[in-house]
């Protein structure tokens, strides 16, 4: 990853923070993108004391001409881009018919699908030039649904098949598209979890020794990054879970409501 240019979104806190450390570790160029510029540079500076150089662009990737000036800063500061990693998002925790104004649907959407669409289609440019590597940091819930996360699991799926679909379009052009597919990760991004009346919950659900490290996690993205592995489902659950839905999708039905469950 040494002078691989990386392009972060959601890099202020979590899995993105944590990623732009070990690349900075590794000797790679970043550029962090989200809503909080404070958080950013402090993530930057990290990544600079760690070996690594950085710049920052405050960006809501739910809106596109932002998504635009991301990769306008990438090239100005760096001259090229060579992985994208579509990481930003936002989630909730709520029973569908429990939520209030369903808007909160639309802005997961919009964070969580339609800014990676966003981002990607102004990075490709540059990743067709460098032959580069688009990463999508998507959820288990964009491989099942999971109770009290329809909105989130939908914009995961959404994911999922953008992505599924764009790797089949770029091929031969040198450009590759890596999928993700953490569990619970603990990262912070449950506290900032929608609830059914459009407030954050400011509480997370998953208790920590349910969920996977966020150093874990990120040293699993790093590697699949380096390899430009197509997928990455990082925990055994998901991976026979995988299985399971093709043979007895009534049974994951009911894993996925247990685990949810236990993890509360």
């Amino acid at each position: 990853m040494r002078d691989k240019v990386v392009v972060i979104t959601g890099a202020s806190k979590g899995i993105g923070a944590e990623l732009a450390r070990q690349l900075a570790a590794q000797g790679a160029r970043l550029v962090l993108a989200a809503r909080d510029l404070a958080q950013l540079e402090a993530v930057a500076a990290q990544c600079k004391a760690a070996g690594g150089s950085a710049v920052v662009v405050r960006a809501d990737v739910g809106v596109d001409r932002d998504c635009a000036a991301i990769m306008s800063g990438a090239a100005l500061a760096y001259g090229r881009i060579d992985v994208l990693v579509n990481n930003a998002g936002a989630t909730m925790w709520a029973r569908f018919e429990e939520i209030e104004d369903v808007s909160i649907l639309e802005r997961i959407m919009r964070v969580n699908y339609m800014g990676a669409v966003y981002c990607t289609r102004h990075a490709l440019p540059y990743l067709r030039q460098s032959r580069g590597l688009v990463v999508g940091i998507a959820s288990l819930a964009g491989l099942t649904g999971v109770p009290t996360r329809t909105g989130y699991a939908a914009s995961k799926h959404a994911m999922r098949g953008f992505f599924d679909s764009l790797r089949i379009e770029l091929s031969g052009s040198g450009v590759d598209v890596t999928m993700v597919y953490p569990g619970f990760v603990a990262t912070g991004i449950r506290e900032n979890a929608t609830g059914p009346g459009g407030e954050a919950i400011r509480v997370d659900p998953v208790a920590r020794e349910n969920a996977m490290t966020v150093e874990e996690c990120a040293r699993q993205v790093a590697a699949a990054i380096a390899a430009r592995r197509r997928q990455v489902v990082m925990t055994a659950r998901g991976k026979i879970g995988l299985w399971l839905k093709l043979v007895a999708p009534g049974l994951v039905d009911r894993i996925a409501r247990r685990a949810v469950d236990k993890a509360r």
